[in-house]
C-alpha cells in the first residue's frame, strides 16, 4: 500500500516528468524546419518504458500523433530489442501502419541510459514538408505513389547518424534542406528528452522507471475504469456523412460501456476509397478514443494505462482500416472526424456535455510552384494549416477559426509570405458561418491567395464539409458549408490537386460549427453583440434568431418578441 508520503512523492516525479516531455516536445518547436511543426504545432514527444508502454506525453502535440505513436513504440521494440541499443542510437520508420497514419509524418525512438544502462525510451513524430511522390494531397492510388516509404531502421548507431538513408531522403523530395533538418530536429528532440530523464533520475536516486511506470499506468488505468463505471450500461449509436472523394462517406460507430472499458466499433462504416483518404487503424484507434478522453476521464494522465479500456475496432476494408497499400496521404480528412462521431454518442450517455459538430478536418492547403508548371519562379513547396470553426459548446459559443480535434494552430499570414512567394489578400471571419443556436457555432473563415510573381501555381486541396456541413445539436442549425473556388469564377473540387492561373487568386470559404440549442432562445443581446462585431448579419439576426433592429440599429424590443412568439406558436404577453 501507497503511503500519503508515498503518494506525494510520486506526484512531485510525476510533475518532473511532465516538464521533460514539454521541454523535449519544445526543443522539436524551436528547432524544426517545417513551418507546420515550428508554427502551428503538429508533433508530438512522450516518454515510454522498456516495455512500450507510454508513461507521459507532452502538453504540445496532435492527439492523433500522441495516441497512434503511443502503440508504434512496441514495434520498434520488436524489431531492435533493448538489449542491442547503444548510447547514440536513434530509429525512424515513416511507415503508416506503424505509425500515424501517412507518409509525411516521421517517428523518432531513442533509447535513454542511466549509468550506462537502458532506461527508457524518448519518441517524437513530426510531420515533414514533403516526403516526394505526388505530394502531400489525396490523388494517390497507392501508398507506393504518395512517397518516400522507410521502414524501421536506425537514423544513427552509436551517435553516427546513416548518411546512406539521409541521400536517399535527399534523393527522392522536393524540399531536402527541409526535410533532412527536421529529422535531426527530431533526434535533438529526443536528446533533450533522454538528458532531462537522467537528471531527474539522478536527482531522485532512480536507478530505474520500472516501479514508477507500473504505478502510473496501473493508477491511471483505474482512474479511468472508476470513471467508465459510473455511466449507464449499454450499446449507444451514431453516424455521420461526410464528402469523402469520389462519394459521400458514411461513418457508422457504436460505443459499448460495460465494468470492463468502452468499445466503439465501426461496422457499417464505408469501405475504402480508391483515393488517398483512406485511414490505417491506429490513426482511427487514436482519434476515437481521444472522442472519449474528451468527455471521459478528461483530467486523468494520458498514457497507456488510461488508453487500455478504450477498446477501438474497425473491419478490415473499411475506410477506417484501410489495408497496405491503400494511398492514405489526406487520412486526416477523414480520421479527424471521429471524435464528433463519438461524441455523438456519449451525448445520448452525457446530455449537456457534447458540443455539435465542427469543421474537424483541416482546411490545410499545400501550395507547389515551379514544379512542372513552366515558370519562370524558383520552385517551392509550403503547407498552410487553417480551419473552420467549432461546435457550439453545451453552455457556450464555439471557437472561430479554430481546429478541433488536432489542435493545432493556425499558420501565420507572415511566415507563410515570408517562405513562399505567395501573397495571402484576405485573412477575415466567415459571417454568418456558424450555426444558429441559444449557443452560436465558431465561425469558419475566408482566405484568398495569389502568387506574388503572377505565375500559376497548383493547390493540393483535402477539404471536406463543403457537401454536408456539421450538424448542430438540440435544435441548434448546422454550420455553413465550406466553399472553394478561383476569384475568376470557377469552382474547384474539394480534393485533389488542380492548377491555380497566371493572375488569378484562389477563395477557400471555411465551414463553420454547427449551433447549440434552439436559435429563438439566444439572448438579444449576444445577438446584437454578434451582429455589431460582424460576426451576424442583420437579415441573419432576423431570419435565424428573430431578432428584429429598427433604424438606429437598436434592438426593436416589441417586433422582436412578437416574432419569437409568432414562431414559437405562443401568444405575445
Amino acid at each position: 500500500m501507497i503511503t500519503a508520503t508515498g503518494r506525494l512523492h510520486n506526484q512531485i516525479i510525476w510533475n518532473r516528468l511532465i516538464a521533460v516531455v514539454e521541454e523535449q516536445a519544445q526543443t522539436l518547436m524551436r528547432t524544426a524546419f517545417a513551418n507546420t511543426v515550428r508554427e502551428a504545432g503538429d508533433l508530438s514527444a512522450g516518454v515510454f518504458d522498456l516495455r512500450g508502454r507510454m508513461l507521459a506525453q507532452a502538453v504540445t502535440g496532435t492527439p492523433g500523433h500522441v495516441n497512434a505513436m503511443a502503440a508504434s513504440v512496441g514495434h520498434f521494440l520488436n524489431k531492435f530489442p533493448v538489449a542491442d541499443m547503444v548510447p547514440g542510437d536513434v530509429f525512424l520508420t515513416n511507415d503508416p501502419w506503424l505509425g500515424t497514419g501517412h507518409l509525411h509524418d516521421f517517428t523518432v525512438v531513442t533509447p535513454a541510459f542511466r549509468n550506462h544502462k537502458p532506461v527508457a525510451l524518448c519518441a517524437a513524430t513530426s510531420h515533414v514538408v514533403d516526403i516526394g511522390g505526388l505530394g502531400f494531397g489525396a490523388d494517390g492510388r497507392q501508398v507506393f505513389e504518395e512517397g518516400l516509404y522507410v521502414p524501421i531502421m536506425p537514423l544513427a548507431k552509436a551517435g553516427v547518424m546513416n548518411e546512406s538513408l539521409l541521400q536517399i531522403v535527399r534523393a527522392n523530395v522536393r524540399e531536402s534542406v527541409q526535410v533532412e533538418g527536421d529529422l535531426y530536429s527530431l533526434a535533438a528532440s529526443n536528446a533533450t528528452g533522454c538528458e532531462r530523464l537522467a537528471t531527474l533520475m539522478e536527482e531522485f536516486e532512480l536507478s530505474t522507471i520500472e516501479p514508477l511506470a507500473d504505478t502510473l499506468i496501473d493508477t491511471s488505468e483505474q482512474a479511468m475504469l472508476k470513471q467508465i463505471r459510473t455511466l449507464p450500461v449499454g450499446t449507444y449509436r451514431n453516424q455521420m456523412r461526410i464528402d469523402g472523394y469520389e462519394d459521400a462517406v458514411d461513418l457508422v460507430a457504436a460505443l459499448t460501456i460495460s465494468d470492463s472499458g468502452i468499445d466503439i466499433d465501426f461496422t457499417g462504416t464505408s469501405s475504402v476509397s480508391a483515393y488517398g483518404i483512406n485511414v490505417p487503424l491506429p490513426y482511427t484507434q487514436a482519434y476515437a478514443s481521444f472522442g472519449v478522453r474528451c468527455l471521459v476521464g478528461a483530467d486523468i494522465p494520458n498514457n497507456a494505462g488510461s488508453l487500455a479500456p478504450i477498446r477501438v475496432i474497425a473491419p478490415p476494408g473499411t475506410i477506417l482500416n484501410a489495408p497496405h497499400p491503400c494511398a492514405v496521404a489526406a487520412r486526416h480528412a477523414i480520421g479527424q472526424m471521429l471524435p464528433d462521431v463519438v461524441l455523438g454518442c456519449l451525448h445520448q450517455v452525457l446530455p449537456q456535455r457534447a458540443p455539435a459538430e465542427g469543421t474537424s478536418c483541416l482546411w490545410n492547403p499545400v501550395l507547389y510552384g515551379g514544379h512542372g508548371l513552366g515558370a519562370a519562379t524558383l520552385p517551392f513547396t509550403v503547407t498552410l494549416f487553417h480551419n473552420g470553426g467549432t461546435g457550439a459548446r453545451p453552455h457556450a459559443d464555439g471557437l472561430s477559426a479554430t481546429a478541433f480535434p488536432s489542435g493545432v494552430r493556425n499558420t501565420p499570414v507572415e511566415i507563410n509570405e515570408a517562405i513562399a512567394p505567395i501573397v495571402v489578400w484576405r485573412k477575415e471571419y466567415r459571417v454568418d458561418s456558424g450555426g444558429a443556436g441559444q449557443f452560436r457555432g465558431g465561425l469558419g473563415q475566408v482566405m484568398e491567395i495569389a502568387s506574388a510573381e503572377q505565375t500559376p501555381f497548383s493547390i493540393s486541396s483535402m477539404f471536406d464539409r463543403i457537401t454536408y456541413p456539421p450538424r448542430g445539436r438540440e435544435n441548434g442549425q448546422p454550420g455553413a458549408e465550406g466553399r472553394f473556388y478561383l476569384r475568376s469564377g470557377n469552382t474547384l473540387r474539394a480534393k485533389g490537386r488542380q492548377t491555380v492561373p497566371a493572375g488569378d487568386r484562389v477563395v477557400m470559404e471555411m465551414p463553420g460549427g454547427g449551433g447549440y440549442g434552439d436559435p429563438l432562445k439566444r439572448d438579444p443581446e449576444n445577438v446584437a453583440r454578434d451582429v455589431a462585431e460582424g460576426f451576424v448579419s442583420v437579415q441573419s439576426a432576423a431570419e435565424d434568431y428573430g431578432v428584429i433592429f429598427d433604424s438606429d440599429g437598436d434592438i426593436d424590443v416589441t417586433a422582436t418578441a412578437a416574432t419569437r412568439a409568432s414562431r414559437a406558436n405562443i401568444d405575445v404577453v
